[in-house]
């Protein structure tokens, strides 16, 4: 478009084609003030060009997210399935993908919508539990046991901590760590612990404000990072992420610029559930701390569900291939339709294990299906043998090694362990097992 062309438009209407065009990908800014400009966006890949809100919400249309196959990748949508394979190439094949803010400039809080009204609908009838009136985190402090264990373990587990939930529980229990692990796993975990009771304590005055995310992003940090210093700060020293393309933003100033962004436009969203995923994609995109970014992330999604006293997202089930795949594909296409599937099924499982007052029991667990025998051949030779969490834990690693599949081990061992913490008197004989001798165990059980 020649210059007197653009003379003869209203600056109005520049500035709203020039939104729509970021919006859709075909433009970025950079700068501020004089230095602000427009750039035309070059596509990594004709098939895979960052889509617009439009497409976003005609993908979201079929959801809630029915009971599937997970094994089979059948619950993934067909654009997730596009943006799995782009991001599983070599990645020598796949183009430099430099820091873009167009995606958090385009963004405009109740207007641009990651999730569909139809989903944010699905998702607020899997998370009520009939707390909407009462106070700020009464729901959360309700399931605070259990959530401290499962979040802490789930989303340690998604940065490839190889503790289990029963040498979780004996960490947060007896202040042992595991044989064979390393002190940064254990740290990581107890951290995560921190985090969420900082959560619960500040529930009142959570928020997304700088004051919320620092501490939670010091809690999470603690011990973990080279300098202490850069516990709960904005970082000021360049960053890389290992196995991607994508290229973090190194200038301070606009990550200290496009972090009040993200604030800003995130507790101007009016919708918890578009909250809670807004700020899982762009805490990571941005990377404005040194380290320790999705962690926060994972943790501040609960902050709206918190206030709304909804169940609580504690990544429950989560592939953490899935998880680490989609979030490549946020950092290096811009797309978040992969993300967004699963944040949707992670939901969809932290809602069947919280809430209290659903009405529809889920499909029963496939592989609980396939093992039911061995889970209860299991249960009955621990609570038989009186073992404790340590002997437990052995015995049911080496039991797996010899006799499950290698790739439904891990699977399976999270099942075993989840049963033995869940077991209680109301629910012991379907294990063959006795009051007395449950009893018995249940004391030396630590």
């Amino acid at each position: 478009m020649k210059q007197k062309e653009l003379a003869s438009y209203a600056k109005r209407t520049l500035q709203r084609r020039l939104d729509e065009m970021i919006q859709s990908g075909l433009v970025r800014s950079e700068g501020a003030g004089r230095g602000f400009c427009y750039h035309l966006v070059e596509a990594h890949d004709e098939s895979l060009t960052p889509v617009s809100n439009n497409r976003l919400q005609e993908d979201s249309i079929n959801y809630p997210v029915p009971a599937r196959d997970e094994r089979k990748g059948d619950w993934l949508s067909p654009a997730s399935k596009e943006l799995r394979a782009a991001v599983t190439r070599p990645i020598q094949e796949r183009r430099s993908a430099p820091y873009n803010d167009s995606l958090l400039i385009a963004y405009q809080p109740n207007v641009t919508e990651y999730l569909s009204p139809a989903l944010r609908q699905d998702l607020a009838k899997m998370g009520k539990v009939g707390m909407e009136d009462h106070p700020a985190g009464t729901y959360l402090r309700q399931v605070m046991d259990r959530l401290i264990i499962d979040l802490s373990w789930n989303s340690s587990r998604l940065e490839g901590n190889t503790y289990s939930i029963l040498e979780t529980q004996r960490l947060f229990e007896m202040g042992e760590g595991a044989d064979g692990k390393s002190l940064a796993e254990a740290q990581m975990i107890l951290n995560h612990k921190n985090a969420i009771e900082i959560l619960a304590d500040m529930s009142d005055e959570a928020g997304f404000n700088r004051y919320t995310l620092f501490n939670l992003h010091a809690a999470l940090a603690e011990g973990l990072l080279p300098h202490e210093e850069a516990s709960g700060r904005l970082r000021h020293e360049p960053v890389g992420v290992t196995g991607t393309s994508f290229e973090p933003l190194q200038d301070p100033a606009r990550i200290e610029e496009n972090f009040e962004r993200i604030l800003l436009k995130a507790e101007a969203i009016e919708n918890p559930f578009e909250q809670a995923f807004f700020s899982m994609v762009h805490l990571p995109y941005l990377q404005p701390f040194i380290d320790v970014n999705k962690r926060t992330s994972r943790i501040v999604a609960n902050i709206p569900l918190m206030k709304h006293n909804l169940c609580p997202l504690a990544f429950v089930g989560v592939s953490r291939e899935d998880y680490l795949q989609a979030t490549l594909a946020l950092y290096e296409l811009r797309r978040v339709e992969y993300l967004r599937d699963v944040f949707v099924s992670a939901y969809q499982k932290s809602c069947d294990r919280y809430s209290a007052i659903r009405q529809v029991l889920g499909d029963p667990n496939p592989l609980y299906v396939r093992y039911r025998r061995d889970v209860h051949r299991y249960i009955q030779h621990v609570v038989g043998s009186n073992f404790d969490k340590k002997q437990a834990i052995r015995w049911i690693h080496d039991e797996c090694e010899r006799e499950i599949a290698k790739e439904n081990r891990a699977a399976f061992i999270e099942l075993v362990e989840t049963v033995l913490s869940s077991l209680h008197e109301g629910n012991i004989a379907r294990y063959r097992l006795r009051p007395g001798p449950f009893r018995e165990w249940l004391a030396g059980w630590r």
